[in-house]
């Protein structure tokens, strides 16, 4: 049985594949059109997807949308009626119920059965089909679906079953949207910013941030409408908010005072308070210990580490691409169970799992260009000592390996690593290729087997999505926040070996076997694809080497011409880069 699951028209959007209820490739759409968030139907992340499997799109059994267009429809039309008479074309066409079914037909080429799945079915689907437990507690958290905001069930053989769920516009996810919009920050992108600012203040607006959401029994809260705005139209709140805290909002960009990352602690605060008082309800409603976590308001790491600490449940499962990617996933494992009845535990181990690059040998195009490289094809341990080396030294190296991840992470196959025990690293990296905000922190990928010497984390993290203690922040100050914590990564030499092998050679030299771990790709672009996106990222942004598989390329090495054309480019888009950057790629 060949499941396609698609994830498209809203954010994100991207697809998965599933061969006999096993994942075999899955990829968003953004890194193929290097378009942030793209929310076209996902035609290039489908072919590539396919290729990679070795199936065409006519071998494909059944397709598997991540939501229900004519629930969606009911809501748009909810929030956006008063200004239906003066809707633009392009309003009118996206509230158009037929529009995914017309697109898979028309894009894609499937004449197939075609079924849509409601969107937190998706979600707690693509978290519960991914765990590997036999049974499970389910939890999804978000803005909004078609019209559930926060739902409640059991997954087990049988499948999964929705029990309770909350309504738009009542959201935890809005309601941090909110607070991200009022502090300046762009929703449905920057709520990681919130996270990241929340310990740099103190929570002393708690209490009045209190009075915009009621809890209620079971796993129901209303928020009070008169602070937000829900029409669809930015920004979400209302002047009664800056009224309440007497404060105004942050223009974007602008100067961030004590009193927003006050703000933010508080709202960090108050939606870890809520969590922890629903997933109470949902494990006396169940009485599971296990609980399989997903949603966008899943990706708050920070929030979860206070859910594996203080929350009552004994395992967790939360889902790598938690976000609406994740929903393609979803979509194709529910399908795939309800058409063949046959459920196998499997927990994911790696995600990576992107198709792999369809592309000329990079010697091929480096050698045209006249670009000196290191070949290390047959020796993997001098690659990996070398690049420790580097690593100690100082560098920065781009690091290109394999099958791309699918999700929000980097975690060893598109990842810009450096030194973790350098004071100045941060500012380095921001100041090369990230280009953001001084306060936010970097994430720390450390081996599995040596985890608990750095870190106050009992259990594996391999997707980024805890937090810990570190146990000597003065040693690793590049990836401990300014609370003494970091986002960790667990590298296992089962599931990635040679990133695995290269932390181990860096600890070998240091005494360290960690690395500081972010994501390969310059503000507002997507994380890199291809060889070629790779290159001109690492071209664009002067890191100082480039590892491609197994050839490794130096900054100092590339003709100034390269450095040249950037520079006059900038900013950079494909379509611009010179032929001497991209044409030969």
């Amino acid at each position: 049985m060949i499941v396609l699951g698609l994830s498209a028209l809203y954010h994100d959007s991207a697809c998965a594949l599933t061969i006999d209820g096993a994942l075999v490739a899955a990829a968003q759409e953004e890194r193929f059109t290097r378009r942030r968030f793209d929310s076209a139907l996902p035609v290039r992340a489908v072919r590539a997807c396919l290729r990679d499997a070795g199936v065409r799109i006519h071998d494909v059994d059944h397709v598997a949308y991540y939501e229900d267009p004519v629930r969606k429809l009911g809501r748009q039309l909810w929030m956006g009626l008063p200004a239906l008479p003066s809707a633009t074309p392009e309003t009118l066409y996206r509230l158009d119920a037929e529009r995914p079914l017309r697109q898979i037909r028309e894009l894609l080429g499937f004449e197939g059965t075609t079924t849509c799945v409601t969107h937190h079915e998706a979600h707690a689907a693509s978290a519960f089909y991914q765990s590997g437990f036999p049974d499970a507690a389910l939890f999804t958290a978000d803005a909004v679906g078609e019209w559930t905001t926060t739902s409640y069930g059991r997954g087990g053989s049988h499948g999964i079953d929705l029990f309770e769920e909350v309504s738009f516009p009542h959201s935890l996810g809005i309601l941090y949207s909110a607070i991200t919009s009022f502090l300046g920050f762009a929703v449905n992108s920057d709520e990681y910013k919130v996270m990241g600012l929340a310990p740099y203040g103190t929570p002393n607006h708690l209490d009045l941030l209190r009075q915009l959401v009621t809890d209620l029994p079971g796993g129901q809260f209303r928020l009070d409408l008169t602070y937000f705005d829900v029409s669809g139209a930015s920004p979400m709140y209302t002047a009664a908010l800056g009224e309440l805290l007497g404060v105004e909002p942050r223009e974007p960009e602008s100067e961030i005072g004590s009193h927003h990352c006050d703000l933010a602690a508080s709202v960090q605060a108050l939606l870890e308070e809520l969590l922890l008082a629903k997933l109470a309800r949902l494990r006396e409603a169940t009485g599971s210990d296990r609980l399989c976590y997903a949603g966008g308001v899943a990706l708050n790491c920070v929030a979860n580490r206070r859910i594996r600490e203080s929350g009552p449940f004994r395992e967790i499962f939360v889902q790598p691409a938690a976000g609406d990617a994740g929903g393609a996933i979803g979509a194709a494992a529910l399908i795939d169970h309800r058409l063949t009845g046959a459920y196998t535990p499997r927990r994911v181990r790696d995600v990576r799992v992107g198709p792999r690059p369809q592309t000329t040998d990079p010697r091929c195009w480096l050698d045209a260009a006249g670009v000196s490289y290191r070949d290390f094809a047959g020796s993997e341990q001098d690659l990996l000592d070398q690049a420790a080396e580097w690593l100690d030294e100082g560098l920065v190296l781009g690091w290109y390996q394999g099958r791309m991840e699918f999700g929000p992470r980097a975690l060893g196959g598109r990842s810009i690593l450096a030194d973790p025990r350098r004071a100045d690293m941060r500012d380095h990296i921001n100041a090369l290729v990230k280009k953001r905000e001084a306060f936010r922190p970097f994430a720390p990928a450390v081996t599995v087997e040596r985890c608990g010497d750095f870190f106050d984390l009992p259990v594996p993290s391999p997707f980024m999505l805890d937090t810990a203690s570190v146990r000597e922040p003065a040693a690793l100050p590049a990836v401990t926040h300014v609370d003494g914590s970091a986002r960790v990564q667990t590298v296992d030499g089962a599931d990635n070996p040679r990133f695995h092998g290269l932390l181990t050679a860096f600890g070998r030299r240091t005494g360290y076997p960690i690395l500081l771990n972010t994501s390969f790709n310059m503000r507002g672009e997507p994380i890199v694809s291809s060889p070629a996106d790779a290159f001109a990222c690492f071209v664009r942004s002067r890191l100082d080497v480039l590892v491609l598989d197994d050839i490794a390329v130096r900054s100092s090495d590339l003709p100034e011409r390269f450095f040249a054309e950037v520079d006059r480019q900038q900013p950079f888009r494909r379509p611009a880069i010179s032929r001497d950057v991209y044409t030969f790629l």
